[in-house]
């Protein structure tokens, strides 16, 4: 079995088979095929290797999803391809801006489930925030995501089509400024527990005949799934951004249950392996949720610091983004203050996110969907924690 064949055959909604002298027999969506999967479906058809990038320009960078429009294939081509193959989209059910010009997009799935992406603008960039899994197979229990449980990975094609209709739908607001630039796989689930489908849409999003990210524009977010990062140094060159939110094992357990699984030991030590794998500017981009009471004193900065000891690092603060039922508090805004400049005065880079998008439930840590939850999580969170009113 092919490369292109594996990687299809693993998509449940997408099962297809291929032969050397026969097409596909059933329909695929070309969207989430990466260049070396387009190229290997074109051979499947007798097309030569060019036509996956002719085909990759028309449906990512002209936005044209209907083979007719599709000029400088054959007319046969076009036919054939129209039969065996098709460039599907994910369909907008609810398009909200906020004041601050956040846009959140929620987008409902062919099964029933529904997922949401969030457009952020900022002075010199925009950034696109990815959804990689229907729910999250993680609970980190601060998390709002984590609440509504968990039920699947989203295919290559459902990651891209947010990158597209955000595209598409950004362009036709023909504002300045509303344009992306930056990507960041820190939406719904935790991408690196959906490994090759995540994979495979950062190649399409860093392909030059595609999106054309570079790779410093290109974050992949992770809770510290060890193995995956490991993996993940070896296959694609771009950024990654680690969920830490505890500087103790004791208060990640807590927080970040998979911490159970890889303590915070073996997590340093794959960022350290990461890290020697990419280039010499390359550093790992640290999330921190700002949890009063719970992580934000003195002296958990401190540990902080050594714990990150020798591992570039830029650190992004997050306060606390509340949700109904969450059990935790916002840290004041002087206990971050104390808390960054604690983190500043030792060398690290450290900024203090903004909340962005709030008042349409799109700031971090609030994207929830709606979901058929099969792992019945959300049951489980009905008692505040810490004895949290």
């Amino acid at each position: 079995m092919s490369e292109v064949q594996t990687q299809l055959a693993a998509d449940s909604t997408q099962q297809v088979s291929f032969d050397t002298k026969v097409a596909a027999t059933k329909v695929i969506n070309l969207l989430g095929l990466d260049r070396d999967a387009l190229e290997a479906f074109f051979a499947t058809i007798g097309e030569k290797k060019f036509r996956a990038t002719q085909v990759m320009k028309w449906m990512h960078q002209l936005g044209i999803t209907d083979f007719q429009q599709m000029n400088n294939l054959s007319k046969d081509l076009r036919n054939q391809l129209s039969e065996i193959s098709c460039v599907q989209n994910l369909e907008v059910a609810e398009d909200l801006i906020s004041t601050d010009g956040t846009r959140k997009w929620l987008l409902r799935l062919h099964d029933g489930n529904y997922i949401e992406a969030v457009f952020i603008p900022e002075d010199e960039r925009g950034t696109l925030c990815v959804s990689s899994q229907v729910g999250c197979a993680l609970d980190c229990s601060f998390c709002s995501t984590g609440r509504q449980g968990f039920n699947r990975n989203l295919t290559t094609a459902e990651i891209i089509s947010q990158v597209w209709l955000a595209s598409q739908l950004l362009d036709e607001e023909k504002k300045p400024g509303r344009k992306i630039t930056n990507v960041v796989m820190m939406g719904m689930g935790e991408p690196l527990l959906n490994f090759d489908a995540v994979v495979s849409a950062v190649r399409i999003m860093m392909d030059d005949f595609a999106y054309g990210l570079s790779k410093r524009r290109v974050t992949v977010s992770t809770a510290g799934v060890v193995p995956a990062m490991d993996r993940l140094g070896d296959v694609v060159d771009m950024r990654l951004a680690v969920s830490l939110h505890a500087t103790n094992d004791e208060l990640r357990n807590e927080l970040v249950p998979v911490n159970k699984k890889y303590p915070l030991k073996e997590l340093m030590a794959a960022c350290r392996r990461f890290i020697d794998k990419q280039n010499s500017r390359s550093r790992i981009t640290f999330e921190y949720v700002m949890l009063d009471g719970i992580n934000d004193q003195p002296e958990h900065a401190h540990e902080l610091i050594k714990l990150l000891k020798g591992i570039p690092t830029l650190m992004n603060l997050i306060p606390f983004n509340p949700f109904e039922g969450s059990g935790y508090r916002t840290s004041s805004k002087n206990a971050v203050r104390r808390f960054s400049e604690i983190l500043h005065e030792s060398g690290m880079t450290t900024v203090v996110r903004k909340t962005r998008g709030d008042d349409i439930d799109a700031a971090c840590g609030q994207l929830a969907g709606k979901i058929e939850d099969k792992s019945r999580r959300h049951r489980r969170f009905e008692e505040p924690r810490f004895g949290m009113e």
